[in-house]
């Protein structure tokens, strides 16, 4: 017999901390059935058995609203898991209590894992597991510490005693008056009903009919039993008359009631309030005048860590991948007897610097990852959104809507299935459609390139205007959307918990950072691969016979030259109108991340690097990778002082100040590391626009483009099956004009106001 054990709370109590300390590594990551909310799997090893554990979307009860809520509550009533863990956050017992008084009306298993422990011992609280475990009915409640592992081996425990004894009677909240002789008539009409579906709890059933559950009536409804919603109606009119208040409201009263009950006799609060550190620092960080500038101000530190701190590591991944791999490549296929033959092109033309040109930008997005995990792990996130509440009602939406866009800073498709945590179908569709102008991750390599062949150690001004310039252009659609397509509809309110400030663990950092750049090494191996390899086939392909012959042809006239120069007049009013960035912009459509590679197949001339010189190499394959390493080591030196110049950097903002930087290496060992395609590029972008500071204009212009225009095919599949093609295709045309626009006022404002030199 296989168990099930899943894993329910509210969002913020630490529950995806304890599936991981209960897991480990054996988990596995997916979507729910028909789905695509994330789905996270597990199993726990006890003994010689396997026990499976399911986490759960958070949610705050099962009347469920969002679609992550339904799916919580349905996989509890449906799928009938042997046990429910129930994570609460002990600082706030009253809040996530409701929870689990509602799963221990459906009759099953329930453990209660009094998680944050510390937390509620730091704000002056005492809790008496015991009493409390007592007063719920005898159910097994654990105290947890799970971010540090405490409890986690008594969990282990108590989940094993529970699936070895006999179910306890369940606990029903003290109902009283009117409410309660309605309830007990309306579950006995319940039980006796034939058209219940199987699995359903009468009392379960009975009392979601009196809070009027809008998705469990139109059930009912479709199982034949009319009459039965019928009676629910009937009875929620005659406690309505009988009190004058909405039974939904009243067993919401009553539940709390019940709850308040328990706590009195379970938990010992401090005569006066304790500040907790988290409250001293939330007056500062949460301040309704300072906490947009601290959080512009994090977002500034976050771009200029990922930017300059990654350069070096960038730099020496751009060697290794574009020369010295590339001359391994050479080397491999020339010494199979490929030389000089199509073949030993496409590896190393096709599939090393295609390929080759997006890994180079790994190092950046781990240092993103790795910024942005620490700012979600410490709780500094949920402050973000509370803080961007204010700014974002001018659009119409409230805080709760800044959270996709936050994950659209990682991608843009995960942003677009968070839109399931909104409750109203207006807001979901606006912000899916606003969190496509957030900056993703796969946009990244583009500013990092560019931002580092035009402006040097201030690339990460360039990055920082990116995403600031995405969020100002999310702010002005919503404000045009609130007063067109959304006239007159007022902002749902906004309620949000925020959990405490906590020191972010190492191993769930490292965790977050991982997955999310794996997701990237993934689609380098197959979608930028493959993508790689066509682009090298219309590029060896001539586009007449008088052009050329196979693997043999100017780039211009093959056929991804040819068309992409007959886009390439569009683009000329924003001062790339050359082919081969046009290209890129074409292939960029499928994936962002190949952009850069389809630069790098474009832009860099690799004709230097010849069989010919292959056969006779200048160093062996020992000291290539002895310099490789030597390299690396330079580059985590760099790195520290990298890290270390963020300060001064950042203070030099300020008029008239100069603080002097951190130099680990003498000034002529500093020497700006241009890479082959940062060189190209420049060369490129200056001879098109006619000088080089239009050039630079010019760059910018090509960025704003690609931050602003359509975003990947997945994130229109994305959109396509959360809204709908009508709004799929909507966004499409709106993000290539207001892309095309922006690019243009970008270039030609420039150059009226003498920026172009």
């Amino acid at each position: 017999m296989t168990f099930t054990i899943a894993l329910a709370g509210n969002p913020n109590v630490g529950k995806s901390t304890l599936f991981n300390a209960l897991t480990g590594s054996r988990q596995h990551v997916g979507n729910w059935p028909g789905k695509t909310v994330e789905k996270k799997e597990g199993y726990l090893r006890t003994g010689d058995e396997d026990i499976l554990i399911v986490d759960l979307p958070g949610t705050y009860s099962l009347t469920a609203y969002s679609i992550e809520e339904i799916i919580a509550r349905d996989f509890i009533i449906h799928e009938q898991p042997t046990a429910v863990v129930a994570v609460v956050d002990a600082s706030n017992l009253e809040r996530n209590l409701y929870l689990v008084a509602q799963i221990i009306e459906l009759e099953v298993p329930v453990i209660v894992a009094l998680n944050m422990t510390d937390i509620a011992t730091n704000r002056g609280l005492t809790i008496d597991a015991d009493e409390l475990s007592e007063r719920l009915g005898g159910i097994p409640v654990v105290e947890t510490v799970g971010n540090r592992h405490i409890g986690v081996d008594a969990l282990t425990r108590a989940i094993k005693q529970t699936l070895a004894q006999p179910p306890l009677p369940a606990l029903r909240a003290t109902y009283e008056g009117p409410l309660r002789t309605e309830l007990d008539r309306l579950e006995a009409v319940v039980a006796e009903s034939d058209a219940i579906p199987s699995g359903y709890n009468p009392y379960w059933v009975a009392s979601k009919l009196l809070e009027n559950d809008e998705g469990l009536t139109t059930k009912l409804q479709e199982s034949g039993a009319s009459e039965l919603v019928q009676a629910a109606a009937e009875a929620r009119a005659r406690i309505e008359e009988a009190t004058g208040e909405d039974p939904e409201l009243i067993i919401a009263n009553q539940r709390y009631q019940f709850i308040h009950q328990i706590l009195d006799t379970v938990v010992v609060r401090p005569q006066s309030a304790v500040v907790t550190m988290s409250d001293k620092i939330d007056r500062i960080a949460t301040h309704r005048i300072w906490g947009v500038p601290i959080f512009l101000l994090m977002m500034w530190l976050v771009f200029q860590f990922t930017a300059n701190v990654s350069a070096p590591f960038l730099d020496w991944v751009d060697v290794f991948m574009n020369e010295t791999v590339y001359g391994w490549g050479l080397e491999l296929t020339a010494a199979l007897g490929l030389g000089g033959t199509w073949l030993q092109a496409l590896v190393t033309d096709g599939i090393i610097a295609g390929v080759g040109g997006v890994l180079v930008f790994v190092p950046v997005l781990l240092f993103l990852y790795f910024a942005l995990a620490l700012l979600e792990d410490s709780g500094y996130m949920a402050r973000a959104a509370f803080v961007m509440d204010r700014v974002m009602r001018v659009m119409g939406l409230h805080g709760k809507s800044f959270l996709p866009m936050i994950v659209g800073f990682g991608c843009t498709v995960p942003a677009v299935y968070a839109t399931r945590t909104l409750e109203n179908e207006r807001d979901r569709k606006l912000t899916g459609f606003l969190a496509t102008f957030m900056s993703c991750g796969a946009r990244l390599p583009v500013y990092v390139v560019f931002g580092a062949a035009f402006f040097g150690v201030a690339s990460g001004n360039l990055i920082f205007a990116m995403y600031l310039l995405g969020i100002g252009v999310a702010l002005l659609t919503g404000l045009v959307l609130k007063n067109t397509v959304y006239r007159g509809t007022p902002p749902t309110p906004f309620v949000m918990e925020l959990p405490p400030y906590r020191v972010p663990r190492p191993r769930d950092v490292w965790r977050q950072m991982w997955e999310r750049t794996e997701g990237f090494l993934v689609k380098a191996g197959t979608v930028i691969l493959a993508v790689s390899v066509v682009m090298w086939l219309l590029l060896a392909t001539p586009s007449s016979a008088q052009a050329g012959t196979f693997n043999d042809v100017p780039a211009e006239q093959s056929v991804f030259g040819v068309l992409s120069g007959a886009v390439a007049p569009v683009f000329e009013p924003a001062g790339f109108g050359s082919w081969e960035a046009s290209g890129s912009l074409l292939t960029g459509i499928l994936a962002k991340e190949v952009v850069v590679g389809t630069m790098n197949q474009l832009f860099v001339d690799q004709s230097a690097a010849s069989p010919d010189a292959v056969e006779e190499p200048d160093t062996s394959f020992g000291e290539e990778l002895g310099a490789s390493l030597l390299g690396f080591g330079e580059a985590a030196l760099l790195t520290v002082q990298e890290v270390m110049n963020i300060v001064p950097r950042t203070i030099n903002l300020i008029p008239v100040v100069d603080i002097g930087e951190i130099s680990f290496f003498p000034a002529e060992a500093e020497e700006e590391n241009t890479t082959n395609l940062q060189t190209a590029l420049r060369a490129s972008f200056e001879d098109s626009a006619g000088s080089v500071a239009a050039g630079a204009l010019a760059a910018v212009a090509f960025n704003v483009f690609v931050l602003l225009y359509v975003p990947c095919m997945a994130a229109l599949a994305a959109m396509r099956q959360e809204f709908g093609w009508g709004w799929m295709w909507a966004q499409v045309g709106y993000t290539f004009a207001i892309a095309w626009l922006a690019a243009v006022l970008v270039f030609q404002g420039g150059l009226l106001l003498g920026f172009g030199g």
